[in-house]
């Protein structure tokens, strides 16, 4: 296979028919690293919007039991990339990501905020860092991706196209980004997570390098003291400089999907869907009315 060949493949598709397959190449063949960077990113983004922030604080989830958080999200949503929407392990995962979000008083716009969070982030990391820019079919199939998970979550008033989703996330951004002190304790919490991965020594090193891929509103959300020109500048080389390493070597042949990543530590015996995530009690180290709410997957039951 010629390292363009599959690209080629994908716009031979339909970018809304085949969304969840042109999305699954991308994610699973194209762009693996790239897209668990980015969407740990994405995650990260929100911390800022102090709504969430806080609520991520109360839950005690990503400070006192980071790692496994980290890795029911990423598993979670692994399974409806992987299996899709119909199969038996995506409509699981889609059950118990919404009675999670039942269980807390979240607003819509919050919730369309995290979902264009999905689709615009990974947009903007792969034509900064990626070793080719995403095409249009993929853009496209990846908002159409979005959509479907988004009503199956029973989020009201989903932006209909990558630009709207954009033009969403930016405004949602400029007027919810705020500093929140329990936020911030989320935002440490997760850069610990990360910087855990490696030989401790290098923990100072790895978040310097963290904070040097974060964005000029998310360093003055958090009040983070910024790191150099210099220390910037060389880690997003590296970053580039990776990508253009990956462009010169042979097409992946073989599917890369979330749960292989090695950064899922949590689970070294193997997990079952169904015991992934969170059972929250309304009122007890959360919101104390239940959020109620309907959605495409109340037929899963």
């Amino acid at each position: 296979m010629k390292r363009y060949e599959r690209l080629e493949q994908i716009r031979r598709m339909d970018p809304v028919r085949d969304a969840l397959e042109i999305y699954r190449l991308s994610v699973a063949f194209e762009f693996p690293w790239d897209y668990t960077r980015a969407l740990e990113l994405a995650l990260y983004r929100t911390y800022a919007v102090p709504a969430i922030g806080r609520l991520l604080a109360r839950t005690a989830e990503l400070t006192e039991r980071t790692q496994k958080r980290y890795d029911d999200t990423a598993l979670l949503l692994d399974a409806i990339v992987e299996h899709g929407f119909d199969a038996e392990e995506g409509r699981t995962a889609i059950r118990r990501i919404n009675r999670m979000h039942r269980s807390y008083d979240i607003g819509d716009d919050d919730m369309r905020y995290v979902l264009s969070t999905f689709v615009v982030v990974p947009r903007r990391w792969i034509d900064t860092y990626g070793w080719r820019r995403l095409s249009r079919h993929e853009i496209v199939a990846t908002t159409e991706y979005y959509r479907t998970l988004g009503r199956y979550l029973g989020i009201p008033g989903i932006p209909e196209t990558y630009e709207e989703f954009e033009a969403f996330l930016d405004a949602y951004e400029e007027a919810n980004f705020a500093w929140d002190e329990q936020a911030r304790r989320v935002s440490d919490a997760t850069l610990g997570l990360m910087a855990s991965w490696y030989p401790r020594p290098l923990a100072p090193l790895l978040r310097t390098a963290t904070l040097a891929l974060l964005d000029e509103s998310l360093l003055r959300t958090f009040r983070y003291e910024p790191p150099t020109r210099a220390a910037s500048a060389l880690v997003r080389r590296a970053v580039r400089t990776r990508g253009r390493l990956v462009r010169l070597l042979a097409p992946r042949r073989t599917p890369h999907f979330a749960r292989q990543n090695w950064e899922i530590k949590g689970y070294p015996k193997g997990y079952r869907l169904p015991d992934l995530g969170t059972r929250p009690v309304p009122g007890t180290g959360g919101c104390p009315v239940r959020h109620l709410g309907t959605s495409a997957a109340d037929g899963l039951e």
